[in-house]
């Protein structure tokens, strides 16, 4: 038996050899393939390149070549597609070279294989000049959209947007008169491809306009076309909106569902992202893939949950997901952000397959733990592998020498990855050198390499060296600073509040009524601090001074045990983090009623004895807290462990992992 034009090589090796688990490909394509007949040459190309096992379909391209067949119109655009997914531009121009030997270069799918493939490999200006050189009349919406894919891909979301307005023009010329104007009629994938472009520019109202222009034309019931408007809204900024089309479509897809999940994820809204996880197992018969189980595992990431991301974790095992690259990296940020490292790491090295996303996810890890020169070990580890570090890799690693003070580490990495690994430093780069220095006690310096950066200094820049001249009491330095921060962000109560202090401490009284008069008068409200803590699989969580939870009387209660025992083993009340226009009496009852020191005692009373307490804050700890739960630790004899928006802070036998550093 041999192939017919219209036959599928691959269908026919599965059908005669389906129970098979070590078919010899080339074997059975020597026996069932006419190797003299280009049409077989074309289906089995086809067949790899649809199957996404691009190397073997440009394997067969060539092999067909060297037998010296010569090629028809259908044989160069999944060729081509092979190209475009490997990222082979050396290969995608020999194909475009072999397209124009044969006469073939202005087919218009061939062109427009072109077109995707020059865009995905990063050449967009010759791209645009296959697209130019089509001729208007050929033209269909294939090769549009493929220009239009190939802007939005390679971050130009205005020139798509302006290549829109050029197709819609030539529509409307052609007004239905043409033999051909069928052609030029919009799809859903050229919309999809418009979508996107409008979520990636900052002009208010376009992405509205293209929903409005989606309505009209009847594309709202399509599932691709809701899905990327819901991703759009979601990119603006309006993620109820994107709630709300996503209530509205009466089909749903796996995209759809992993879409709005990941959207939650991503904005900080964990709960809702898990909720509709749960919809989705419980109430349709779209299965969840990898990548619902990655944006699931960002959300239980954010709470800290790890009673639910262990189950999350079994669920990847009996999917059989562990080789996945995204799925892998996102259980050793989960791990990591739940407070076990460990089992991060255990994740991490039973990974067979790891890119520059899971090393940097894990050199993280170690940073926000304060184990900063297990982090940088596994940095050196990454570049003996032979992987690349990319700009996040070097801001974990900055952060990581941050939180333990390694200075000279931290200029070294710093200075090294723009001469050896032609990175530039960006502000997310400078932030951390600027805490690490501040939080040294080199103030100066800190301010020197914000004078003299290469990138405008932002909030967090400012808002390090602001932080760092309260703890090392520097007026004029914090002055600076301040001014700056109200500038970026005016109405950020935060930064007043640190001037504030550092006003009070050096006993400028006259500025600290100036500095909270005018919060005062411009409505400027603290972000309320709360801790949460998961207790038997539920989530509790606590204000500060909260009366709200069924057992706050209780509570109360024992923190005055507590207090009484720690006066016994030398605790004094920490005043630097209170207002300073209140009396004593009044700063140690606001100290006392502080969320994290709710939810510990919450912990202790409702868990078993001996048990680790895992406490997640949303704001960074204070000192007087900080000075309590370590104390805590040592009376209750209790491992605490507290997540802060910095960091994680090990509490054990009265002493804390950061070494009072943080």
């Amino acid at each position: 038996m041999k192939l017919s034009k219209s036959s599928s090589v691959l269908s026919v090796v599965s059908n005669v050899d389906k129970h098979s688990t070590n078919t010899n490909l080339t074997t059975l394509f020597n026996k069932y393939v006419d190797k003299n007949n280009v049409f077989s040459w074309n289906s089995v190309i086809a067949d790899l390149a649809r199957g996404g096992d691009s190397v073997e379909a440009l394997r067969a391209f060539c092999s067909m070549r060297k037998l010296s067949l010569t090629p028809t119109r259908s044989t160069f655009p999944c060729a081509i597609k092979s190209c475009s997914a490997l990222h082979d531009l050396h290969s995608g121009k020999q194909a475009h070279q072999q397209a124009f030997i044969f006469g073939f270069h202005r087919d218009v799918f061939v062109s427009s294989a072109l077109i995707d493939m020059y865009s995905k490999c990063g050449e967009l200006s010759d791209a645009r000049k296959l697209f130019d050189e089509i001729p208007q009349r050929i033209r269909n919406i294939v090769s549009w959209t493929s220009m239009l894919t190939g802007y939005v891909q390679n971050d130009n979301a205005r020139e798509a947007l302006l290549l829109f307005k050029e197709f819609l023009l030539e529509e409307s010329e052609c007004g239905g008169a043409s033999e051909n104007s069928d052609n030029v009629f919009v799809d859903s994938v050229a919309i999809a491809s418009v979508l996107s472009a409008c979520s990636r520019v900052t002009v208010n109202g376009v992405t509205e306009g293209a929903h409005g222009f989606v309505i009209k034309r009847g594309f709202d019931s399509e599932v691709g076309v809701g899905n990327t408007l819901i991703d759009a809204y979601a990119r603006g900024g309006h993620v109820d909106v994107s709630r709300k089309l996503f209530d509205g479509m009466i089909e749903k897809d796996a995209v759809t569902w992993n879409s709005i999940i990941a959207i939650y994820a991503q904005n900080g809204l964990a709960a809702e992202a898990l909720d509709v996880f749960d919809q989705m197992v419980k109430s349709t018969d779209v299965k969840c893939n990898a990548v619902t189980l990655s944006a699931v595992l960002l959300a239980i990431a954010h709470l800290g949950v790890l009673r639910l991301g262990k189950c999350i974790h079994d669920q990847v095992i009996k999917m059989d997901l562990e080789e996945s690259v995204i799925v892998g990296t996102s259980i050793i940020d989960m791990y990591c952000k739940c407070g076990q490292v460990d089992l991060a790491r255990k994740a991490f090295n039973q990974m067979k397959e790891k890119n520059v996303r899971s090393w940097t996810a894990m050199i993280a890890g170690y940073g926000m733990h304060c184990r900063a020169r297990e982090a940088l070990d596994l940095f050196y580890k990454m570049i003996k592998a032979g992987v690349r570090p990319n700009y996040i890799t070097f801001v974990s690693v900055l952060s990581a020498c941050s939180h333990a003070g390694l200075v000279q580490e931290g200029w070294h990495w710093l200075n090294t990855m723009g001469h050896e690994f032609n990175i530039e430093p960006g502000v997310e780069h400078y932030g951390c050198m600027v805490d690490l220095l501040g939080r040294a006690g080199k103030l100066k310096e800190a301010y020197d390499l914000i004078e003299g950066m290469k990138v405008k200094p932002d909030f967090v820049v400012w808002g390090s060296l602001l932080g760092a001249c309260r703890i090392h009491k520097n007026v004029d330095l914090g002055e600076i600073a301040a001014k700056k921060l109200f500038e970026l962000e005016p109405n950020n109560c935060g930064y007043h509040v640190l001037l504030s202090n550092i006003y009070a401490n050096a006993g400028r009284w006259e500025d600290v009524e100036r500095t909270r008069s005018l919060m005062k008068n411009r409505r400027l409200a603290k972000t309320p601090g709360f801790s949460l803590v998961e207790l038997r699989g539920k989530v509790h969580a606590f204000l500060v001074g909260d009366k709200e939870h069924p057992q706050h009387e209780k509570i109360y209660e024992y923190l005055e045990e507590l207090n009484v025992k720690l006066q016994e083993v030398g605790y004094v009340t920490d005043m630097t983090s209170v207002s300073h226009d209140v009396d004593q009496e009044e700063k140690e009852m606001t100290l006392r009623i502080h969320s994290e020191k709710l939810a510990v005692a919450f912990a202790i009373m409702n868990s078993v004895p001996g048990s680790t307490i895992r406490i997640i804050k949303n704001l960074r700890v204070c000192g007087d807290c900080h000075t309590v739960i370590r104390l805590i630790s040592k009376v209750v004899d209790r491992e605490i462990v507290v997540r802060d928006s910095k960091r994680f802070h090990y509490f054990k036998d009265g002493l804390c992992s950061c070494g009072d550093y943080w």
